[in-house]
């Protein structure tokens, strides 16, 4: 069983501010549309593992294509933290790059085809 890690997190601002429980065992990219755009790299976290502890009023969500996923963004600094996963909507995708103090080396990094889902 591997060991969960709790990270807090936060968009530029800090306006909105998370925490995750996560074991790391993997990271992925995806290259859809707005991913290759916004360049994030991602842990897939249960949305029992993931706590938003402020700015909720703050976040704004944009929905593309088929409109099931949920990509949050700050309103104030237009940060992406994370998105609600389209194909499994109880998980979110979190934008690794706004944890506080982690280090993405050496963990795995899966590329994954989001451009072809219809």
């Amino acid at each position: 069983m591997r060991k969960l890690h709790t990270f807090s997190g936060s968009c530029h601002c800090n306006a909105v501010r998370f925490e995750i429980d996560t074991d790391l065992h993997e990271l992925t990219t995806c290259d859809c549309s707005i991913c290759v755009r916004k360049n994030a790299l991602m842990v897939k976290v249960h949305e029992s593992a993931m706590r938003i502890l402020s700015g909720t009023e703050q976040l704004t969500t944009y929905q593309f294509h088929t409109h099931t996923a949920e990509h949050y963004f700050c309103k104030i600094c237009g940060i992406y933290p994370f998105h609600r996963k389209r194909v499994t909507p109880d998980y979110y995708g979190v934008n690794v790059y706004c944890l506080e103090g982690f280090d993405p080396v050496d963990i795995p990094v899966r590329a994954t085809v989001g451009k072809g889902m219809s």
